[in-house]
Parts: C-alpha cells; structure tokens; sequence
C-alpha cells in the first residue's frame, strides 16, 4: 500500500499569506486528503498536520525530505516565483516520485506567455490570435506567473494596459499584456496522463471587474455541461489538443478558458496542478478522482 505525502503550501506554514489563499489552499488540500482517505489502496500523510517542518528547514527542503520517506509526494502550490517548480526540483533530487506534471511542463504553464505561445505554436486559439483584431474593446494585464486573478487588471485600451505593465515592471516581475476575451469564462478538470487527458468536468468561473477594472476570482460552479451539450464534444477534443501539445501534463491539470461566441474555445492559461474545482468535484461526479491519480502514477510504463 504506497504512501502518500500531500503537501500544500500556504497551508504547511510557508510564510504569512493573505487569509482568503489561505482558506482556498486549505480547502484544496483537504478536498485531496478526503478523496485520498476514501481510497484503500494507498496511506496519506498531510504537511501541517500528520507531517511538520523542522525550525529553519525551507519548504524544498521540507518536500524533500519527506518525499523521501513516502511512495509519491503530491504537491499543490503556486507558480509564482517559481514556487511549484522549485519544489519539484527538490522532490527529484532526492529520488522521489512526484505525482503530477512533470518539470518541463510546469516551467512552461508557470508563465502566461510562454504558455500562449506554446499552444498557438500547436494551433489552438489564444488571445493572442486577437491581438489585431478590431473588435477587441478591452485589454489585460497581469503578472506573467501570478495564479488566480491576483494583480489583474482590466483597461480600455491596449495603450493603457502597456503602461499599467511597464510601471509595474519597473517594481516587480514581469506583466503579460493581452487582449481581454469577451463571452463565458469556464474552466476544464481534466485528468492527464503521457500526452492524453480526460475531461472530467466543465466549470462555470465567476469573474468580477470592479469600477477600476480590477479583476476578481468569486467563485465556481462545478460540472456545468451536460454530457449531451455539444460543446462538451468540442472542449473534450480541446483538452486531447492541448495534453498531445504538451505531454507533460500529468494527474489533475486545470484549464482556464474563454467561450468566445464567434470562435468558440480560447484558452487562457493552464494550471499544472490541482485548483480550487477540485473541492467537491468528486462528489459532485460520484467517483474517486484521486484513485485514478494514484493508480496512473503508480501504473509502470509500457515497454516501447
């Protein structure tokens, strides 16, 4: 029976966050842990609560290390700053399997420009296919490594949004600026495994803009398309797309996405790790997400 380590970061102590992350961190976390408990095949011991960091030790170091003690190690943490990417580097130093995406996909769904040219380069729409499109209204910008719509804002024009990056590229890190893609804003959980994926659901995201053009996350509603919806078709070989594109994903990917009413799906950026559509999502399905995780990180690979 392998044993699990689930670590999320802002919830094992990794500095002072801001309370609401926090809670959504929380939450994810123990949405994996009880999907997890309810699966025979497989132990879990949860960072912050069953497993704790020495004094000192930083969170690589801390994955790391218990990694090393466990079967897999399976890690929910942002990529900004590099975070994600850091902790699988420490997870693969010490030997460990890691469950999840792997560090060449990771690197690239951990900026937003390199993942929009990474899939137009594959031919699947992007806001960058509207970048000379006269239709286009409104123009974002936000961080090019942030999560959720953290620092995201909304200005009428690209001009403004190009000033609003530069200012704040002058006192952080990098802004991606792009068109801001009118219709209903999705998001798709997908399985991924070797360069295919399944669709287990399509999320409707919540999205406010304030007066300022500031850009709220407030919520999702889970599985929303029904099975006969054909769209669900479209946004299923969509997701095949983008997994042959980018074989690395792996175990739970989120994709954000954009149904715009003339062209159909564009995608916004990928989450290489599990989001906030997870809480409740097994449930909501009637099955075990986390079994088939663990059961696909744990198959052997097929001999070639």
């Amino acid at each position: 029976m392998p044993s699990i380590f689930l670590y999320e970061h802002l919830s094992a102590g990794a500095g002072a966050v801001d309370s609401g992350l926090l809670e959504a961190g929380r939450a994810m976390r123990d949405a994996v842990a009880a999907d997890l408990r309810q699966t025979p095949a497989c132990t879990v011991h949860v960072a912050g609560v069953d497993v704790r960091a020495r004094a000192g030790e930083s969170p690589a170091a801390f994955v790391a290390r218990a990694a090393a003690a466990h079967d897999a190690a399976w890690v929910i943490a942002p990529e900004t700053g590099a975070v994600l990417s850091a902790l699988r580097r420490g997870v693969d130093a010490c030997g460990g399997r890691w469950i999840g995406c792997d560090a060449a996909a990771i690197r690239i769904a951990s900026s937003k420009r390199a993942t929009l040219r990474h899939l137009a380069a594959a031919g699947i729409a992007t806001p960058l296919d509207f970048e000379t499109d006269a239709e286009v209204a409104r123009w974002v910008a936000k961080p090019d490594d942030g999560a959720g719509a953290i620092a995201t804002r909304v200005h009428a024009g690209r001009e403004a949004a190009l000033a609003d990056a530069a200012a704040r590229d002058r006192s952080g890190p990098g802004c991606a600026v792009e068109p801001w893609i009118e219709g209903e804003t999705l998001s798709l959980s997908l399985l991924c495994r070797r360069g295919r994926a399944r669709l287990l659901s399509v999320n409707r995201q919540r999205i406010e803009i304030d007066a300022g053009g500031s850009v709220a996350w407030a919520g999702v509603e889970l599985d929303v398309m029904a099975a006969h919806d054909p769209r669900r078709l479209r946004l299923q070989e969509l997701a095949g797309r983008i997994a042959a594109g980018l074989p690395g994903l792996g175990g739970y990917v989120g994709i954000d996405l954009v149904w715009h009413a003339r062209r159909g799906p564009v995608v916004i950026e990928i989450n290489p790790r599990v989001t906030s559509a997870y809480v409740g999502l097994a449930a909501a399905l009637g099955r075990s997400i986390a079994a088939e995780i663990v059961a696909d990180a744990f198959e052997p690979e097929a001999a070639p």
